[in-house]
């Protein structure tokens, strides 16, 4: 028994040796891939756009387009989810540097909450101030229908985890992280006095994340509506944490894809999500297209 138990210490030991490890150099692995990206596109974005799977964003009035895959950046995550293609996208919009990011990161996919959002270190390194975000969702209140979009107002951690382990502890000037703001209540405002004028209806409510990548039950959903959640997902949460402790005003929409498991008819599957996305792009394209000039103005 004290062999077996002097076995697990030193596993731990050295299990918090790589973890001391990783986090140590996750920041210089930042600055590698931001140089990367600098000497690639010479190009200083403040905006970026992560875009949901099947949705184009404003890439078709974009101009002096640079793709860049993700499995060449260094140490960046690689997309596995389907529909996401992992590419980032820099380009000039109203003459003013832009960043698509054409397929997130999820946990599910086996990612560790700080690779999800080393993204965001990076682009941020890059010049990146503002980001706005889509995803995919499950409508949980009975508002909502598929072909909604809802602006978030916030947001509730299911995922049992945060981006920010490991991670802010390193900046004693910062290691707990305001989240009063955590979607700019400013960007909300733009968001719909825009999506007025351009004649898309917003409606409003809170996102929950939960790890993935199965489909929630039916009890799960009536307990998430008990907490005060309108829609159901698998991402965003990871990375909202991260934009505010690196003070990046956020804006995200949900697009709700499918009503959740106990107002949903027949199985669910994520061909109904793609092909909801797909009938939703059009109007989404617009209102980040809109959204984009008016930030970058």
């Amino acid at each position: 028994m004290r062999i077996f138990l002097s076995l697990i210490s030193i596993l731990m030991f050295f299990s918090s040796l790589f973890a001391d490890d990783y986090f140590s150099t996750y920041f210089d692995k930042v600055d590698t891939s931001s140089l990367y990206l600098k000497e690639t596109t010479n190009s200083n974005p403040k905006l970026l756009i992560v875009l949901t799977a099947g949705v184009e964003g404003p890439i078709d009035e974009m101009k002096d387009i640079i793709e860049v895959d993700s499995k060449d950046i260094p140490y960046f995550p690689k997309a596995k989810a389907q529909g996401h293609a992992g590419k980032l996208i820099f380009g000039k919009l109203n003459g003013k540097d832009i960043v698509l990011m054409k397929g997130r990161y999820h946990y599910y996919e086996g990612n560790t909450p700080q690779d999800v959002v080393f993204p965001y270190f990076v682009l941020n390194a890059l010049g990146v101030e503002s980001v706005i975000t889509l995803n995919a969702v499950g409508g949980i209140s009975q508002s909502l229908d598929p072909g909604d979009i809802m602006l978030v107002t916030d947001h509730i951690n299911q995922l049992s985890e945060n981006s920010l382990r490991g991670l802010s502890i390193q900046f004693p000037e910062k290691q707990f992280t305001d989240m009063t703001d955590a979607y700019s209540f400013e960007y909300q405002t733009l968001a719909k006095n825009v999506a007025t004028a351009i004649d898309i209806e917003l409606k409003e409510g809170i996102y929950l994340a939960t790890q993935g990548p199965n489909y929630e039950t039916k009890s799960e959903v009536k307990m998430f509506r008990a907490f005060g959640a309108d829609a159901v997902g698998m991402s965003t949460v990871f990375e909202v944490l991260a934009c505010n402790f690196l003070n990046m005003k956020v804006l995200a929409f949900s697009c709700i894809t499918n009503k959740a498991a106990d107002l949903h008819e027949g199985n669910m599957c994520h061909e109904e999500v793609l092909e909801s996305l797909n009938q939703m792009s059009p109007k989404l394209s617009k209102l980040t297209t809109a959204l984009a000039k008016e930030i970058l103005n």
